[in-house]
């Protein structure tokens, strides 16, 4: 799946060539049962991660209003310990995230050993929005995906596996999400006027997320770009590029050094009722 998905690194890319409604042969009965199926696996990998404590996972996710980020999260790692998640989302920066570099905040939130952390947005706002709307000089904007790669390049050497998807949907798809949303009143929460404005955008917002694809998919730290229009095969690509992943990393359980004889010996009911009888 990885090498099906990946956006090449050091070129030109352009989402325009990618088909937000592509499910490459994928039947959805297929996707459901793999979700099943790979569920205990992942739990086991996770758990394997969270012994080891000496790696960690990032996965960003990144994509247009709808695109499907919550629901990646619910539908793929939710069966995941939730001890060893953190979930972290970007929001505009706070006054006292404004006094730092556009990646202090990120530093901050990156995952520690032993730990799966998801991105919902992430620093890549600083290449989109932020060119999108002008919120940063051009110059400025532009030393950003040099930054960015040398920031997830650092990440990489201390052992954070980064797993960034794009999902993809289609101007379309937006559409109906969004008329979904207003049209049932148990989904109006989700709805944003602004959705409406940032659709207006929408051809700015693919060039900038065609140049942040394409500046930065690196060795270390490429993109995949999962089409979305389908929920159903959007939940099945992640979950492979995850699982692909935590196989690729094989963590393992520590074996501490401990001698096994002797304390099962003390675990033998004669000797814990001895032990027992002398504290008293």
């Amino acid at each position: 799946m990885r090498d099906l998905l990946r956006a090449p690194a050091g070129g030109s890319f352009s989402l325009a060539e990618v088909d937000p409604g592509e499910r490459h042969d994928v039947r959805r009965r297929t996707a459901a049962n793999h979700l099943e199926d790979v569920t205990a696996e992942l739990q086991e990998l996770q758990e394997r991660l969270w012994a080891e404590h000496r790696r960690a996972v990032l996965v960003v996710l990144q994509g247009m209003d709808t695109s499907g980020k919550d629901g990646t999260i619910e539908h793929v790692m939710g069966g995941l310990n939730p001890q060893g998640v953190r979930v972290q989302t970007f929001k505009a920066p706070t006054p006292e995230e404004l006094r730092h570099d556009f990646l202090w905040r990120i530093r901050r939130a990156a995952p520690g050993p032993g730990l799966l952390g998801i991105f919902n947005r992430s620093h890549y706002e600083d290449v989109l929005i932020a060119r999108v709307d002008r919120l940063a000089p051009d110059d400025v904007i532009e030393g950003r995906y040099a930054k960015i790669n040398r920031f997830e390049a650092d990440l990489a050497g201390r052992g954070v596996s980064l797993l960034k998807v794009m999902l993809h949907i289609s101007f379309e798809e937006q559409r109906r999400r969004l008329v979904a949303r207003l049209t049932d009143p148990d989904k109006r929460w989700k709805f944003e006027v602004g959705d409406i404005d940032k659709r207006a955008q929408w051809s700015d917002y693919q060039a900038a997320y065609d140049i942040a694809l394409a500046r930065c998919s690196t060795p270390e730290a490429p993109w995949y770009v999962v089409p979305a229009d389908a929920k159903w095969y959007r939940n099945y690509a992640v979950s492979r590029l995850l699982l692909e992943t935590l196989r690729e990393m094989a963590p393992r359980y520590p074996r501490p050094r401990l001698n096994v004889p002797k304390l099962l010996r003390r675990l033998e009911p004669e000797a814990e009722t001895a032990g027992a009888a002398r504290t008293a």
